[in-house]
């Protein structure tokens, strides 16, 4: 089994997507900031705000794993092709609207939705491409710098989709980001992608093929830990990340200055994650190995998170947590990527997904909740104890299988 690290840019296939890649997630970041944006210039209200983010990520939650079915059976850099270019013409729709002066709430819903329902469709096809691109020992390192396209783009498209609202105006923001994707799609189309035709997989019902995508990953023990180490992952670091607002408020009774430090650090920290997955090679017990150690780390910081009261600490905390969320989450999607047999994995990693955008959600309600009823360090380390034990459990359980 290969466990030298083997660079995604040695595969002039990769090489080819790259670009795609880098267009296509960051005009995804600034239409998604831009409807954001949108949803409070429309109605002052955190509210409505909130309502307009759960468009966007609510569909993926629940069409994933269909969507993973589909991402079985098609050519994926078709289903991207598809998926891309329905971003696009989103965008363009909403600058349209705002141009003429009809966008209204009403048409800002009906966009945030169709988005969240093109995201979900996106992410379990984008993930199924992954394998037609590099070899097996280029998977962490194709991986890895998929996640430092997708944290860069998300600290960049934000800046750069409030800078165009500033200098332009909202109707030139959409159409840039329009632009921005549909300047992916002639890269993407140059990409050779050949898939196998596997027998009587047209016929069979989508509800079948779930069902056979769950069994799948019931027998199989090694995707099920990395599933279990996934939600560990979710729950501990990336909930805390998501919870930045109450980190800044409650340990540090911070404006909104100090929340765009927290921001800064945990984006530097997921970049320098990726790149840190982006060296490995296709090892699996290496890569065990790394994520048992990261989130053993990133328990020990959120545990610690708390002692601290001064904005750079808390803030140096922060991006150490993001740095080892990154890496566990990264390495946990290149192990799914090398251990799921080619026939399955639009479903299982669409169960990927699904743990890794869904569990954070719940995280942060329950987190949130509790630091409003007891001290929020206690809270914290509550949580880190809890992932601990968790690491443990899979970990060492794991291990005495592999014996029996």
């Amino acid at each position: 089994m290969p466990s030298a690290h083997l660079s995604a840019f040695k595969s002039a296939v990769y090489c080819r997507d790259f670009p795609s890649a880098i267009f296509s997630t960051l005009g995804s970041w600034i239409l998604r900031f831009l409807l954001g944006w949108s949803a409070w210039d429309l109605t002052h209200s955190a509210t409505w705000v909130g309502i307009v983010a759960g468009l966007m990520l609510a569909p993926a939650l629940v069409l994933s794993p269909l969507f993973g079915i589909v991402a079985d059976r098609i050519n994926p850099r078709n289903g991207l092709l598809l998926t891309i270019g329905l971003h696009a013409l989103l965008s363009g729709m909403a600058g349209a609207a705002v141009y003429a002066d009809v966008f209204e709430l009403p048409i800002l819903l009906a966009l945030a939705l169709t988005l969240g329902v093109a995201t979900s469709a996106h992410t379990p096809i984008r993930l199924a491409l992954v394998p037609h691109l590099v070899p097996r020992a280029s998977l962490p390192s194709a991986i890895g710098y998929s996640a430092i396209i997708f944290n860069t783009s998300r600290i960049i498209g934000p800046a750069l989709g409030a800078w165009l609202l500033l200098v332009a105006s909202p109707a030139f923001a959409y159409v840039s980001g329009a632009v921005l994707m549909f300047g992916a799609l002639p890269f993407l189309f140059f990409v050779p992608v050949h898939v196998e035709k596997h027998a009587g997989r047209a016929n069979a019902s989508f509800f079948r093929e779930l069902g056979d995508g769950v069994r799948y990953t019931r027998a199989h023990t090694t995707i099920r830990l990395v599933l279990g180490f996934t939600l560990v992952n979710a729950l501990l670091g990336r909930t805390v990340i998501e919870l930045l607002p109450a980190v800044s408020g409650l340990l540090l009774g911070g404006d909104s200055a100090t929340l765009a430090t927290l921001t800064a650090f945990a984006g530097a920290g997921s970049i320098l994650g990726g790149l840190v997955v982006s060296r490995q090679g296709g090892s699996e017990s290496r890569l065990f190995k790394l994520i048992v150690a990261s989130l053993t780390l990133g328990a020990l910081l959120v545990a610690i998170l708390g002692w601290f009261s001064e904005v750079g600490s808390v803030a140096l905390v922060i991006g150490g947590i993001s740095f080892i969320t990154t890496i566990a989450g990264t390495s946990n999607q290149a192990l799914a990527q090398l251990l799921v047999d080619d026939k399955f994995r639009g479903r299982v990693l669409s169960l990927w997904t699904m743990i890794a955008m869904g569990a954070p959600a719940a995280g942060a309600i329950v987190m949130g909740g509790l630091g409003d009823l007891i001290a929020f360090p206690a809270v914290l380390l509550g949580f880190a104890m809890t992932a601990l034990g968790a690491v443990g459990w899979l970990w060492f359980g794991s291990l005495a299988k592999s014996r029996m």
